[in-house]
């Protein structure tokens, strides 16, 4: 927990201690201190307040980087508009809270993001939304979508089932690093900044829709772009998964 305010630290600090799944492993109040906690201290998920730097996407890169490889940002926040949202988002943000969360949806958001889903609320998913629909009509031609290769197609249909990039090398037959450098490039091929975004561009285009893998091929390899289990998923704070992927109001 990276918080400048003692007495926040301490409500969150009693809020997690009465879940058995959860525990706190490092506490800071300055950025220096977080830098420094993220680097030594493994942990699944940082809760960041953005008030602890004075450029906040900024902070959070430094802490993404310097983090573990598995740990996940959480941004907490007193209000965030839109382009705050999306440029969190670009930069590696799984979540963002606003100040006044309650209880029970701030231990909801840590458990989601552990497991690897992206927390939203509603007004933050038509954010995203919206500005992948902007990027989208200044995207790239087809002429350019035709450039990806096999294994960047099976690379791409993992992340839209919302597998991990040691199960897509499994899929695949690589190494986990091979699939991030792949990652990197189809990031650049597509101009897409992270996984949420690939999943959604991908969604968006149907970029999976006509490719027909190789005989042989495993047909889990290329899942379909909805689905229980589809990674990145945007769980707004006031909905809950269907089982079909879908969202419903609580």
């Amino acid at each position: 927990m990276a918080d400048s305010e003692a007495i926040f630290r301490v409500g969150m600090g009693k809020i997690f201690a009465l879940e058995k799944d959860l525990e706190v492993v490092a506490q800071t109040d300055t950025l220096a201190q977080t830098l420094s906690a993220v680097t030594n201290t493994p942990a699944e998920v940082v809760l960041f307040e953005a008030g602890l730097s004075s450029n906040p996407p900024e902070a959070v890169s430094d802490v993404i980087r310097r983090a573990q490889p598995d740990t996940k940002v959480i941004v907490v926040a007193h209000h965030t508009g839109e382009e705050e949202t999306v440029e969190y988002l670009r930069r590696g943000v799984r979540g963002i809270l606003t100040r006044s969360v309650s209880p029970d949806l701030l231990v909801r958001c840590v458990r989601k993001v552990a497991a690897g889903e992206t927390w939203l609320d509603n007004q933050g998913v038509n954010w995203v939304i919206e500005a992948y629909r902007t990027q989208a009509e200044h995207g790239i031609t087809p002429k350019q979508q035709l450039r990806l290769s096999e294994k960047e197609m099976l690379i791409i249909g993992g992340v839209t089932q919302g597998l991990k990039n040691k199960d897509i090398a499994l899929e695949v037959g690589t190494t986990e690093q091979v699939v991030k450098n792949y990652l990197r490039k189809i990031y650049d091929k597509l101009g897409v900044s992270d996984r949420l975004e690939l999943a959604l561009y991908s969604m968006h285009r149907r970029l999976l829709d006509s490719y027909v893998p190789p005989p042989g091929r495993d047909a889990r390899s290329l899942p379909p772009l909805s689905g229980a289990g589809t990674d990145p998923h945007i769980a707004p704070a006031d909905t809950v998964p269907w089982h079909n992927g879908a969202t419903k109001k609580q």
